[in-house]
């Protein structure tokens, strides 16, 4: 569902709420495992998981867990939880039941939906702050036809995890609302996804314009109901 359907009655938050985990590869600047992403390689290879579980889950030879999973997930609110993880903590995580994705530098994986009392202790024991990386200057656009395209509402400052989980939402809500057709093109191409800057004087004009608006429960950083995240193709 739209996690903004229902912004009033606020979504649950106990130990027995549902939600995705989604843990993000940020090594150490300068260390063996490389150099952090840039904002926008992570928000990308973050949407492009989340699809991509999503598809597995309703796909015709899915696994009956999976399955399960994914649908009693999205019978409620799609909450995302963004953590980090490196060196050992992110092999053993890499371990999961999930979906992972490499995409521009980034490395991420999207854990199979549960109950967020019930977190195994390799995720649980990782830290949900401290994800904030930067975009890198003149980075270029992703070419990519099949790519849908997400872009964030300028007007909302959200740090990078909370911006990832939006776009996360919006990849989600994009699987359900594309016609079949390009459903299929897209996801036969790996659900990539594309990061596009819409100026603060064009995004009413957007909103009108696109298949999907994300509005946030509004657990963390915004109020419930704040427009975060729009999507097309």
């Amino acid at each position: 569902m739209d996690p903004g359907d229902t912004p009033e009655a606020g979504p649950p938050a106990g130990p027995d709420a549902w939600a995705m985990q989604i843990v993000v590869h940020l090594p150490r600047p300068g260390s063996a495992e490389g150099d952090p992403p840039t904002r926008r390689a992570l928000l990308e290879a973050v949407a492009s998981a989340v699809a991509r579980l999503v598809d597995a889950g309703y796909a015709d030879d899915a696994d009956p867990e999976w399955a399960a999973a994914v649908r009693q997930y999205e019978d409620g609110w799609i909450r995302k939880v963004v953590r980090r993880a490196r060196g050992i903590h992110w092999q053993r995580v890499r371990e999961l039941p999930g979906v992972g994705v490499t995409h521009g530098g980034a490395g991420v994986r999207a854990l199979l939906p549960g109950p967020v009392g019930e977190l195994p202790d390799e995720v649980r024991r990782l830290q949900v702050g401290g994800t904030e990386v930067r975009d890198a200057e003149g980075e270029p656009l992703d070419a990519e036809p099949a790519a849908l395209a997400v872009a964030l509402n300028p007007a909302v400052a959200m740090t990078a995890g909370k911006a990832a989980a939006q776009a996360g939402h919006a990849a989600q809500l994009a699987w359900h609302a594309m016609p079949p057709s390009r459903r299929r093109e897209w996801t036969a191409a790996g659900c990539p996804v594309r990061l596009v800057p819409v100026p603060p004087r064009e995004w009413a004009t957007a909103l009108d314009r696109v298949a999907v608006v994300v509005r946030d429960g509004g657990l963390t950083e915004v109020r419930p109901g704040t427009t975060t995240a729009i999507a097309w193709w």
